[in-house]
């Protein structure tokens, strides 16, 4: 199979969906490898590094998408890219496509299949693809939060941690998924006071037994959330429904309750946020105000660490690439529910049941031996 990367085009985007090891692996297995000239550049992987493992090095998209059967990258695609995809093609990467309905009706109109790293599930019913990401963001949100509380950056002047005699600033998580349990990990070593919140019970008894005592957790209802608007300095928004729109849980006339100068940060914003004012933005321009409350919305938070983020989201990612390469995506899927999952969309048919039903399209539920009976 000929496997293409290419150079990533979204605005600050500086990861890269594979890594010279991956071109070794595969073309050991006997496939070619395509790759962007420049596409590993922003996570400190030069063209020569791919090209000594067997990647052969192409100058332009165009013609990386025309020749690949298999495209593989990290970002959705852009709505340039949309007329180089093509039915029959494979495409495998993150998509989110809930969010954004000019996007899943660009893609659908191509008749590629598309495969999304979000909606894969491993075998114990985990998002592996998800994950990494999901570990950088909650990591970045503490970090970014901490910056964006700065008077400089228009926030309230606060230090997370605190000093003798003035205490630390207040941080609200909702969510106690990976984002959330990886936010309040790193808040608790810069000291700051935390609430988690979460709908799960189960999971707010496994945070309250693994996280440290400036850890609280509540149970996430309108009030809780209310209350804790009140008191924060620093809201991570760490919401996820698989596939869908996240959930809005902070309202427009809830940012009268906050602090002026506080800080939300939603990084739930690749699935549409879960603020009703945030809006996705860009590592150039990260932040805006809407009634005195700093906004931070970078919908590709992890790939300001390109080179962190490239490694560990290809460590999940590339034995399934291997496997879609070795055996074509329908075969692989067959073996796999997963990975079967994982497809969106399958030559012009929505196979995801929540991102049809946010946009009011049809569904189709994928069928591997009728996608591998078109071949």
């Amino acid at each position: 199979m000929i496997v293409g990367v290419p150079r990533e085009i979204k605005s600050d985007e500086y990861r890269v969906a594979m890594i010279p090891v991956g071109v070794e692996e595969l073309t050991r297995a006997g496939h070619r490898v395509l790759i962007e000239t420049g596409a590993g550049v922003g996570s400190g992987i030069a063209d020569d590094d791919y090209r000594a493992n067997g990647a052969e090095i192409v100058a332009t998209p165009a013609e990386l998408f025309q020749r690949a059967e298999l495209v593989v990258k990290v970002k959705e695609p852009q709505p340039a890219e949309f007329p180089l995809l093509r039915p029959g093609q494979v495409l495998f990467t993150y998509l989110h496509f809930a969010a954004s309905e000019a996007l899943t009706r660009g893609v659908l109109a191509t008749g590629v299949t598309a495969a999304a790293y979000e909606t894969l599930r491993g075998r114990h019913g985990d998002l592996p693809c998800l994950t990494p990401m999901s570990e950088v963001a909650g990591r970045m949100s503490i970090q970014q939060g901490a910056k964006f509380l700065e008077r400089p950056q228009e926030g309230r002047g606060i230090l997370l941690g605190g000093v003798p005699g003035v205490p630390p600033a207040h941080i609200t998580i909702l969510g106690g998924g990976i984002v959330g349990k990886n936010a309040a990990r790193i808040a608790a070593g810069f000291q700051a006071d935390i609430s988690i919140l979460d709908i799960s019970v189960d999971r707010l008894r496994y945070l309250d037994d693994i996280m440290p005592a400036n850890v609280n957790t509540l149970y996430s209802d309108r009030h809780t959330i209310r209350e804790q608007l009140q008191r924060a300095d620093l809201v991570i928004g760490a919401v996820l429904v698989e596939g869908a729109r996240a959930p809005r849980l902070v309202r427009r006339e809830d940012l009268k309750l906050m602090k002026p100068g506080a800080v939300i940060l939603d990084v739930a914003i690749d699935q549409g946020g879960c603020v009703e004012t945030a809006k996705p933005t860009t590592h150039s321009h990260p932040t805006y105000l809407v009634d005195g409350i700093v906004h931070y919305c970078v919908a590709n938070m992890p790939g300001a660490v390109g080179r962190t983020s490239t490694y560990a989201l290809c460590n999940v990612t590339f034995p399934y690439v291997l496997q879609i390469a070795n055996r074509g995506l329908a075969a692989a899927a067959a073996l796999d529910p997963g990975l079967a999952n994982a497809v969106n969309m399958d030559a012009g048919k929505v196979t995801n049941r929540a991102v049809a039903e946010t946009f009011g399209l049809p569904f189709t539920p994928y069928d591997p031996a009728a996608a591998a009976s078109r071949k």
